[in-house]
C-alpha cells in the first residue's frame, strides 16, 4: 500500500493538514485548481490574550483564477502586519527564539503568487517536523484530466499511489465506487484534535483548530507526535476546550 495525501496549498494550516502528511508517504499540493474567496487558501487563525485574531494575507482576486495564479496584493503592509501579530503574542512561548527569526525570513520576502507562499511556508514546517514523506506539486506533473476526482486519480496513477488519504469534507463529493474501479482505497479524515499547552489556557481555556504555528511555537519537536497523537500531553487534559469558531 501506498497512501497519499492530496491538499490545496493553506496559508499557515491547521494540525488536521499536517496530520495528512504525516500519515501519507506521498503528499501532492493542489495549486492548479480554482482560488476560492473567504477560504485557508489565504488566511488563518492565532491564539491572542484576547481570543482569536485572523491573519489575512490580500490577494487580486480574479474570478476564475487558479490557486498558482493568484496574485498577492501590495496595497497593504501585510508582512509586518502578521509578523508584528507573532511577534507580540507568542514572544513569551517557549520556542519563540527557535523558531521566529526563520518563519519571518519567509514571510517577509517578496512573494507574487499565494501558492509560492503558502508552499514555502508548509515545506519550511515539514522540515522542522521532520515528516518523511516525498513531496510534490501538481501543476508540475501537468495532469489533463478536468473533472475533479478523475484529476486525483491521474496524480495517484502517476505517482503510485493506490491509497487516497482524503479529508472528511471529501465526503460530500468523493464517489468512492469510481476510485474503486481505479484500483484505488479511499480513506477519509476522522482527525481527534489534541489539547496541547497554550498560552493563556487558565484564562480562556485551550482553542483548537488555529494555525500550526501555534503548536510549533509553544511544544517545538514534540509537534509532530503532538498531531500524529502519538504524545498526550496529560496536564493540560481536563482544561475547556473550544474550538475557534466559537470563540
Amino acid at each position: 500500500m501506498k497512501r497519499i495525501a492530496i491538499i490545496q496549498p493553506g496559508y499557515l494550516p491547521w494540525l488536521g493538514y499536517f496530520e495528512q502528511i504525516i500519515r501519507s508517504d506521498v503528499f501532492v499540493y493542489l495549486d492548479d485548481v480554482q482560488f476560492t474567496k473567504s477560504d485557508w487558501r489565504n488566511r488563518n487563525r492565532i491564539k491572542t490574550k484576547d481570543g482569536v485574531q485572523w491573519l489575512t494575507v490580500p490577494v487580486v482576486s480574479d474570478f476564475g483564477k487558479h490557486i498558482n495564479q493568484t496574485v498577492i496584493a501590495d496595497r497593504s503592509k501585510w508582512q509586518r502586519k502578521h509578523l508584528q501579530a507573532l511577534r507580540t503574542w507568542y514572544n513569551k512561548a517557549r520556542y519563540f527564539e527557535d523558531y521566529f527569526d526563520e518563519v519571518g525570513a519567509l514571510i517577509s520576502k517578496q512573494w507574487k503568487y499565494i501558492s509560492d507562499l503558502d508552499i514555502g511556508l508548509t515545506d519550511w514546517i515539514i522540515d522542522k517536523l521532520s515528516l518523511d514523506v516525498k513531496v510534490h506539486i501538481s501543476s508540475d506533473l501537468q495532469v489533463k484530466e478536468v473533472d475533479k476526482q478523475l484529476r486525483i486519480i491521474e496524480i495517484c496513477n502517476r505517482l503510485g499511489c493506490d491509497h487516497f488519504y482524503e479529508g472528511k469534507k471529501g465526503m460530500d463529493y468523493i464517489d468512492t465506487s469510481l476510485f474503486d474501479r481505479n484500483g484505488i482505497t479511499v480513506e477519509f479524515q476522522d482527525y481527534a484534535h489534541p489539547v496541547y499547552d497554550q498560552l493563556w489556557a487558565k484564562e480562556q481555556g485551550f482553542i483548537s483548530h488555529l494555525s500550526v504555528i501555534d503548536l510549533l511555537l509553544n511544544h517545538g519537536k514534540e509537534s509532530a507526535d503532538i498531531i500524529a497523537l502519538r504524545r498526550i500531553v496529560d496536564k493540560v487534559s481536563q482544561i475547556e476546550v473550544k474550538h475557534a469558531d466559537s470563540v
